[in-house]
């Protein structure tokens, strides 16, 4: 029985020292270190990490303060004026401003000296012919035999040409009258060119026709009359008692005025 007894007693210490055991070991491990970083790392102390969570939370930060500083307390007295700089460039035009009044009257100036004498420039002619005329050739200078009026005898009554002494612009104007049944075909010639032509169509009635222009001239420029002969007779009529047939001309618009 004491033995029995003996038995209880030796099971229970071991029992106990074992319970005493386990709870050593579990407090040595709650207090042992464990590793909360990579190997190659550095651990953090516990003062540096309560300041970084200290500087983070809102309720430890320090609070930043802006001075303001009163500048009318700094500005000194106004400096003397500086010298005068460089004249910049010139500005661009600006838009035309609306027109001022009209000033007062000036006072009448002196009389000026006198000018030299206006040379004026004339040149005209009318002639006409008295006798009919049929074209012979294929082509027949149409000459005149009757002067009205030939300024400076510019107009050759021996040639029937006017000669161009005056440059400018001239008026020119051709009449003549149809022989019945016959065509009437003329050139009006500047030099060697035909400018205009009068024409009339063959008729039992002869009429009167004529021709009108204006022409630039150029000293020693020519201007006369030509028939022109074609298949059909050709011819313009007049009498010795009356004038059918007249070539007129005369200067406009000189070229140096």
């Amino acid at each position: 029985m004491s033995a029995v007894l003996l038995m209880l007693l030796v099971s229970t210490v071991n029992a106990g020292t074992l319970r005493e055991k386990g709870s050593l070991r579990r407090e040595a491990r709650r207090l042992s270190c464990v590793r909360c970083c990579g190997p190659s790392e550095e651990p953090v102390s516990f003062a540096s990490s309560r300041s970084t969570r200290m500087s983070n939370d809102p309720a430890y930060s320090v609070p930043k303060v802006q001075p303001t500083i009163d500048i009318t307390i700094l500005k000194g007295e106004k400096g003397d004026l500086g010298e005068k700089g460089i004249t910049g460039g010139a500005g661009k035009d600006g838009e035309q401003g609306l027109r001022g009044y009209n000033g007062r009257k000036g006072q009448k100036g002196q009389v000026g000296p006198p000018g030299n004498s206006c040379k004026l420039h004339y040149a005209a002619f009318s002639v006409g012919r008295r006798k009919p005329l049929h074209s012979s050739d294929y082509f027949q200078h149409v000459t005149f035999d009757t002067e009205f009026v030939n300024l400076y005898k510019h107009f050759s009554m021996f040639t029937g040409k006017f000669f161009c002494y005056v440059p400018g612009i001239y008026f020119l104007n051709l009449n003549v009258h149809t022989w019945n049944f016959k065509e009437t075909y003329l050139h009006l010639m500047k030099n060697n060119k035909e400018v205009a032509i009068l024409y009339a169509q063959p008729s039992d009635r002869s009429i009167m026709q004529s021709q009108s222009l204006m022409l630039e001239l150029q000293e020693g420029d020519e201007v006369w009359v030509r028939m022109f002969k074609r298949e059909r007779e050709n011819g313009i009529y007049s009498e010795e008692s009356d004038i059918y047939i007249t070539f007129n001309g005369h200067l406009i618009k000189p070229a140096i005025e």
